[in-house]
């Protein structure tokens, strides 16, 4: 194994330990949006990790659950460190994945497209569209 798969184990623990902690709830009020934390990237040296969540909320909720999550990061990285004995314990760094936010709108265009295909599909059929009368 190279030294290269440590940071990747590290970040998938981190991010396993992290999840575990805020679904245990965390006593910040800003922090009311039902969070996920969707994945987690570690630096090289295992100083840094990034973990990326998704909140699920209206615009005003995210950010007050973001800014939560920051304050709180002090508290989770030590708890985090303390669950996985790691004789460093990197820094914790939030970031907003829109991942799922954009797959959910890809999702709804598409669903939109489908129900106009199936609106033309059932379109009366004397009215044939120019240019389909085989010429």
């Amino acid at each position: 194994m190279s030294t290269h798969d440590r940071p990747a184990r590290v970040a998938h623990e981190f991010q396993r330990e992290l999840s575990a902690l805020v679904a245990r709830g965390l006593k910040d009020p800003r922090i009311t949006g039902f969070i996920t934390v969707t994945g987690a990237k570690m630096s090289p040296d295992l100083k840094e990790a990034v973990a990326y969540v998704s909140i699920h909320g209206d615009e005003k909720v995210r950010e007050q659950t973001l800014a939560g999550l920051r304050a709180a990061a002090g508290f989770l990285q030590r708890e985090v460190g303390r669950n996985l004995r790691l004789r460093h314990v990197p820094h914790l760094r939030f970031v907003y994945d829109e991942s799922i936010e954009e797959g959910d709108k890809i999702e709804r265009l598409l669903r939109e497209v489908k129900e106009q295909d199936r609106s033309r599909a059932q379109a009366p059929a004397g009215k044939a569209e120019p240019g389909s009368d085989g010429e």
